[in-house]
């Protein structure tokens, strides 16, 4: 087999690919051996019509099926062996194929060259979590205020199913800082990946944005239609609710890509939960600075 790459951008290549010999020939005979056992003939009984019959009858059907088989097995071959990182299905064009020989052209996206430097101690400035006393007090207020409530007291807390002031108390307490350390997590996070972003730039896969974009847009769309907005109403806003997304899912785009490729050099799965197992690592070697 022989290949040829040629880069067209930043994102996009070019593969020729070519091969010859005993793999096009057995792949025909193959293919006619199956169409063979099952091809009904005038004149012959199924599975015994001559070869040169045969060829007469089904060359046309046997040349579609050995393309159909063999193109995406030298093209998956193609691809390994030259290693490339395809992320989008490839563009097959200037098919040939006789009985000795088979090339295609392939055009594929490709991840970007990313040059992801000093990701490692990355300087994290955090705060720790802390629930005061008035916060807890101005959530209980909010709470009696919304039930017309004449005083915080256990007769109040029972009505809300807790057995005094304190437990309900407590239990505010708790959802108070499990929500501030969420959002500090979140802060954190946020950070950490905009430290990563800045100064890197590259030419972002198309197909990877488009289809970003159809999922963010499905999601938006479900969303409005579950809020009860009618469907021609949402429809009519398709082009509106584009222009919001589209930098959005440019940005989250970017970001899974400098995050795959730092999941690429520290060995981590590239699946379904790459994401998360690389901010895990990216905290783990973070350079934690308390702040007041």
């Amino acid at each position: 087999m022989k290949t040829e790459i040629k880069k067209l951008d930043g994102t996009k290549r070019e593969l020729s690919v070519a091969v010859s010999g005993e793999l096009i020939k057995n792949k025909f005979e193959d293919v006619f051996a199956q169409i063979a056992k099952e091809a009904k003939v005038p004149g012959f009984r199924p599975g015994k019509a001559p070869r040169d019959v045969l060829e007469k009858h089904y060359a046309a059907s046997v040349h579609e099926q050995v393309l159909k088989e063999l193109v995406p097995d030298v093209y998956n071959q193609a691809i390994a062996t030259e290693k490339l990182d395809v992320i989008e299905l490839p563009q097959i064009s200037d098919v040939k194929l006789d009985r000795a020989n088979l090339s295609f052209k392939a055009v594929v996206e490709v991840s970007p060259e990313i040059q992801v430097k000093n990701y490692k101690n990355q300087k994290i400035n955090f705060k720790k979590v802390v629930v005061t006393a008035d916060e807890i007090k101005k959530q209980i207020d909010s709470v009696r205020e919304a039930r017309k409530a004449d005083a915080l007291d256990d007769k109040f807390s029972r009505s809300l199913g807790y057995p005094s002031l304190a437990d309900l108390e407590k239990t505010v307490e708790r959802q108070l800082y499990i929500t501030k350390e969420n959002q500090e997590r979140a802060r954190i996070e946020n950070g950490l990946i905009e430290n990563l972003m800045q100064g890197l730039e590259f030419k972002l896969p198309q197909g990877l944005v488009n289809r970003q974009i159809q999922d963010m847009l499905r999601q938006t769309k479900l969303d409005l239609a579950m809020k009860g907005l009618p469907r021609d109403k949402i429809e009519e806003q398709e082009k509106l609710l584009l222009e919001g997304i589209e930098p959005e899912a440019k940005k989250q785009v970017k970001v899974y890509l400098v995050l795959a490729e730092i999941a690429r050099k520290e060995n981590i799965a590239i699946d379904d939960h790459m994401p998360a197992k690389v901010m895990e690592f990216l905290l783990s070697q973070a350079d934690w600075q308390e702040t007041h």
